[in-house]
């Protein structure tokens, strides 16, 4: 029987950040950007991201999504509230889904304190960010083709899509693409990361050839090896990250130039699949 072309009709964008609803940066135009495009093309999408404490609730219309919180997600034995808001992006007719909780980003900012120390507990938010998004996806029994991921706090995506959640009907088909950028951090995940991260019978083993403390380089090296395919979005990006990719035989687009960009993904999305 002739198998069947798959097409990404359907792809979920996981975004560190987005404009309007925190400053620009190369992430977050794109996170505004390249969904809006790809919608325009014809496919359906879906948008999440965090809800930093800086993200103003009042002004940006955020909106709690009652029939998709109240879900609990157990990290480091700990009982964290997963609770989902939604705003509207009118001029593009988006929605964005924001990812939030009490602990890990009510009145706190995106990635460093007002001081510019980066969080203790940014490896735990990463962790949450991850499966917040994907039980989320999950209960709303939508299938996306390709999920892709920008900024380092959705870099646990791959992992999970292709260990923990590989039997749910949401990701069965789901192919993961990764977006590198400049945007790393400096200090590690403190030892006990890797452990932390484990979830529903997923096993150490996942974890070979990554070592701890986890730098940023060694949390891109485990988005490499679990993703389908990579997008070069940064023009200082470890040479050593290429090469991993490169080993692992992974297909690495890239950087596409900015009028070319939304057509040059929507382009590497239908050869991954």
């Amino acid at each position: 029987k002739e198998r069947k072309m798959m097409k990404a009709n359907k792809v979920l964008f996981i975004t560190q950040e987005i404009t309007p609803f925190v400053p620009e940066s190369t992430i977050a135009n794109i996170g505004r950007s390249l969904p809006q495009a790809t919608q325009d093309s014809g496919k359906e999408i879906r948008v999440f991201t965090p809800r930093w404490g800086t993200i103003n609730i009042r002004r940006n219309q955020l909106h709690e999504v009652q029939r998709l919180s109240g879900m609990n997600l157990i990290i480091d034995d700990t009982d964290h509230p997963l609770i989902i808001k939604v705003a509207s992006l009118q001029a593009a007719r988006m929605q964005v889904y924001f990812i939030d909780n009490d602990d890990y980003f009510q009145n706190r900012r995106m990635t460093t304190d007002e001081n510019g120390k980066e969080y203790s507990d940014n490896d735990e938010r990463a962790i949450f960010f991850a499966r917040g998004v994907l039980e989320t996806v999950k209960k709303t029994n939508w299938c996306p083709e390709i999920i892709h991921c920008h900024g380092w706090i959705t870099a646990l995506t791959p992992l999970y899509v292709k260990s923990a959640y590989k039997e749910e009907p949401s990701f069965r088909s789901s192919k993961v693409v990764i977006s590198l950028y400049d945007d790393n951090f400096n200090d590690t995940f403190p030892a006990g990361f890797l452990q932390k991260t484990l979830h529903r019978g997923m096993d150490i083993e996942l974890f070979d050839g990554i070592k701890e403390p986890t730098s940023y380089e060694e949390l891109a090296k485990l988005a490499i090896k679990f993703c389908d395919g990579i997008i070069i979005n940064g023009d200082n990006i470890s040479p050593a990250l290429i090469d991993y990719a490169k080993s692992l035989g992974k297909p690495i687009l890239p950087k596409p130039a900015d009028d070319e960009y939304a057509e040059a993904c929507n382009n590497f999305y239908e050869t991954i699949i």
